[in-house]
């Protein structure tokens, strides 16, 4: 499922620059993720790059975007057509 990004964020950017997908930015608040680009670093990395490096733990999964690990590797081919998986599930 894709992450989201809770209330606790303190907006300190710390996500932003470990998404390899582009999917965090600055929101009118805290940062914000774009489900449509989280692929919960399946293709890139082991585990969520998000979570790993927030101070807060406002990087949480968001269940209303379950998806399988084969539904999130096919969304990394669609972010990153022609490249090699960094990270093997």
């Amino acid at each position: 499922m894709a992450y989201k990004i809770n209330s606790d964020c303190i907006s300190c950017g710390a996500c932003e620059a470990e998404c390899q997908n582009d999917a965090v930015s600055e929101g009118e608040e805290t940062y914000i993720i774009d489900p449509d680009k989280c692929t919960e670093c399946v293709g890139n990395f082991e585990a969520p790059k998000c979570a790993e490096v927030c101070p807060v733990g406002a990087c949480v999964p968001d269940p209303e975007r379950e998806e399988s690990q084969e539904q999130l590797l096919e969304k990394w081919h669609g972010l990153h057509p022609g490249e090699i998986r960094a990270y093997e599930p």
